[in-house]
Parts: C-alpha cells; structure tokens; sequence
C-alpha cells in the first residue's frame, strides 16, 4: 500500500471516428482515445463508502439507479482485490454523458484505477478490461468492449463484432480532430431499432448502405496509415451522408456539419448513435481548428474540443 493514504485514477473519452450502426451488422469500426475530455477520481479511506460526483454526493448505498454501474465498480474491484476497505469517491470528469463519448466507461475506468492506485496494485490491460465490461453490463446490457479498451488505451482500435479488438497507430501529421456537443443526447438505441426497421423493410438497399460504411471504415484506416487526411476527411463527409440516408443525423448534427465545411474542414460527420450527441470535423491546421470550434460554437453548439491526431511523444 502507498504512503500517501490516497488512490488516484484517471481515464479519456472516446471518439467512434467511423462504423457507426454499421459495426451493428459485423463491419468495422474504428474509435480512440480522446485525451481533451477527461475524467479523474480520487479514492480516500472513510468510515463508509462515500460518493462525490456530479449526479450526487453522498452515501454510496444511496446512489441513484444511473450510478450502479459504478458502484458495481466499486465493489468488484475490492472483490478482486480481497480487500473489504471503506472509501470517499471524489470524481471529476469533462466528458459529458449521453454523447457516445465513453463516459460510463471512463468513469468505471477512472474508479477502478484509484483503487489499483490505493494498494500500488499494478493490474494488467485483460484484468481492467473485465472489471470494465462487469460495469458496463449494468450500463449498457451488452457491450462490446470498444469503450473500455478506448478509454483506457492510448491507440486507435480496429473493431468488427465478434472478433479480438486490434490496435493500430494514429500519426497524422498536422492534423486536428474538432468535437462538437451539440447538446442533445443521443438517441442510440432508436436509432439503432430503425436501422434495423430499415434494413428488415429493404434488406438490400440498406445493406449496400451497411456495406459502404464499412468499406469507408477501411479506407479511413488506410488514410491513416499513410497519413493522408485528406483522405480521411472525404471518407467522413461520404460516412456522414449515407449516416443521413439511414435516418440517424439530425438537424442540429447537419447545421454543425455544414458550419466547419464552411471554414474549410476536411471532413465532418456525426459520431456515435446520432439523432444528437457529437459531430466531429477534421482540420489541417491548429488555426482552422480554432475556426472550426468558433464556428460551431457560434450555430449553437454547447462545448467544443480539440485534439491533435499526432503522436504523442
């Protein structure tokens, strides 16, 4: 156990760059770490477990239903441990929820740390990973295991449904992500139930649109690999029309999105389940980031962020 009487914790959001609803039906998609929203918990010894938060603070026997995933956490991570300590919970995040920017997750991922953190207990990658999805489960019935991995790691992920997640390097040179939260929360699980109305009404329509998100997703892997942004922009604008097709953009979404191609953004598109949440924008450039931000702050958008796609040294 560490001197200092304290656990510290910390953990990123998550962007899905490209995949969205169409990961659903078996094609890929890729997400990240996204390091300009955070979250950070500390863990403290007390005479019973205590919870500090946004949503609520106190006893955590009294937290509300939305905050069993964490409790859930709280105590598998103990479990795991063997240990029956009692413990004050502060924790500090900018991710915001209901966005499809991992904050479940990053949350779970930020308590369990302060924990391993507490007894200088150094868990492997596989071991969060489960305490993770435990949590998730409560959040979120089935997850697939893409916002754990995204808001615990530090690359890019390659996902299909079914198969062992496959990490990749992200280093676009002079390249920057812009996100928007439009201020609307998502609607994933609609949106996902008339997807799948659409793809049952006309299978191959719908399921040529699945398979271009798909072969999108492939060819942004490829942009990134070969640093081509450009690139990559063309295949997000091309993502976001067909995302449009399949019902699952909103006008809101649309007018952030026409607002960085009008400061010269490389690409822009929604991410996550849609029907609100984030719209991200590519920009080669810092100063037509800012721009880009600026822009969607002024057609309505509640917070922006920005974060380089170089990599971190």
């Amino acid at each position: 156990m560490k001197n200092n009487n304290s656990g510290i914790g910390t953990a990123t959001g998550k962007i899905i760059l490209m995949g969205e609803h169409a990961v659903v039906y078996g094609e890929p998609a890729i997400a990240f770490p996204f390091h300009a929203a955070a979250v950070t918990t500390i863990a403290e010894p007390a005479e019973e477990m205590l919870l500090d938060c946004a949503y609520f603070s106190g006893s955590l026997s009294k937290a509300p239903k939305q905050l069993h995933n964490i409790k859930e956490s709280i105590i598998q991570t103990l479990a795991f441990l063997n240990r029956e300590d009692f413990f004050s919970f502060t924790i500090t995040s900018t991710i915001p929820p209901e966005r499809g920017m991992g904050s479940s997750a990053a949350v779970a991922v930020s308590v369990i740390r302060s924990i391993f953190d507490y007894y200088d207990y150094s868990a492997t990658d596989e071991e969060l990973a489960v305490l993770v999805n435990q949590a998730e489960k409560i959040a979120h019935g089935n997850p697939s295991g893409i916002d754990a991995a995204a808001t615990s790691g530090s690359q890019p992920i390659f996902f299909v449904k079914g198969q062992e997640l496959s990490l990749f390097p992200m280093d676009l040179k002079n390249t920057w992500l812009i996100v928007a939260d439009t201020g609307i929360k998502g609607q994933t699980r609609e949106a996902v139930k008339d997807v799948a109305h659409l793809f049952e009404t006309d299978r191959m329509t719908v399921g040529k649109k699945i398979e271009a998100l798909g072969e999108l997703t492939q060819r942004s892997k490829q942009a990134i690999m070969a640093n081509d942004a450009p690139q990559l922009g063309t295949a997000m604008d091309q993502a976001q029309l067909i995302l449009a097709e399949l019902t699952v953009s909103h006008p809101m979404i649309e007018h952030l999105v026409e607002a960085a191609k009008r400061q010269g953004a490389l690409g822009a598109k929604l991410t996550g389940g849609g029907r609100g949440g984030c719209v991200i924008a590519l920009a080669d450039s810092q100063a037509s980031a800012e721009k880009i931000a600026d822009a969607f702050t002024e057609v309505g958008a509640v917070n922006t962020w920005i974060q380089s796609l170089e990599a971190q040294s």
